[in-house]
């Protein structure tokens, strides 16, 4: 995001944890920080400080440090995965204080380089108005859009996350029966080909022929998927306004049964099946 933002012509004064990568984007052209406060008296008001670190507490605690540090008209972006009712809560706090915050969905990944960013904003329209040249250098063309107050890019990403979570169990169980049929199927190819004019074509499929073109058995990587919390949100919300999203349901329910060893439900259902019907166990 820094070297798409200082391609198109922005100053950007670049902070991170890691030294390395502070450096990495002064031989880019990014004005290094030594910390936060070296960040704010490097920047020029109004300040718009973009955040992108991980949801919750690091979140809290930045915007915490910032606030004593940054004048009125000011403004905090999170361009991170943050739940958006939190995003509703730190944007009132601001707003006492007269600062600004927006919050930013941010969707593209380590491709956005390359392709750009798709970002759902949510704020003050205002100061999305003000901040709108530095969407439209990371984004493509038609790929931002002011979503409405407070929470609400933050509230589409986390839908947005919720049906990718949908979209990645269905790939999963539909090449899983591919590998399981008696055929010997070629499934990088099957994946090249359902991207050509088929109706379940998307990028998801394109990042799926490269995976098993790297490894055609995934034999490199464990069966354990991770969720950072939007799935969790997704289903939450549902739950709260009765919608039956029982494909989001499923799809979360599923990384959690990955990072089992084994099951002790599924346990229970063998041992109950031996008692009322005598079905046989595996022990081992």
């Amino acid at each position: 995001m820094t070297t798409r933002l200082l391609r198109d012509g922005h100053e950007v004064v670049a902070w991170a944890r890691d030294p390395a990568s502070v450096g990495r984007a002064a031989e880019e052209g990014a004005v290094p920080a030594k910390n936060l406060e070296d960040l704010v008296a490097k920047l020029s008001p109004p300040r718009h400080v973009w955040l992108m670190i991980p949801s919750g507490a690091p979140v809290t605690d930045t915007i915490a440090a910032l606030i004593p540090l940054l004048e009125q008209d000011d403004a905090i972006i999170d361009g991170g995965n943050s739940y958006y009712r939190d995003s509703v809560r730190r944007a009132e706090e601001l707003t006492e204080r007269g600062l600004h915050f927006i919050d930013c969905g941010t969707s593209g990944g380590i491709w956005g380089l390359e392709n750009g960013y798709c970002l759902m904003i949510g704020g003050e329209e205002e100061i999305f108005l003000r901040m709108e040249p530095l969407f439209a250098s990371l984004a493509p063309a038609d790929g931002y859009a002011y979503m409405g107050p407070s929470g609400a890019g933050h509230f589409v990403k986390m839908v947005h996350n919720g049906i990718e979570y949908g979209m990645l169990q269905a790939y999963a169980e539909g090449f899983e029966l591919l590998n399981a049929s008696r055929y010997e199927l070629d499934l990088r190819r099957i994946a090249s080909l359902w991207n050509q004019g088929s109706v379940v074509r998307s990028w998801l499929l394109e990042l799926a022929e490269l995976a098993l073109k790297r490894d055609p058995k995934l034999s490199s990587i464990r069966d354990y998927v991770e969720d950072s919390g939007e799935g969790r949100w997704t289903v939450f919300e549902a739950i709260e306004h009765d919608v039956p999203a029982t494909v989001l349901a499923y799809a979360l329910f599923a990384r959690f049964r990955s990072r089992q060893e084994e099951s002790f439900g599924a346990k229970l259902i063998a041992a109950l099946r031996k008692e009322f019907g005598g079905h046989a166990v595996k022990t081992e």
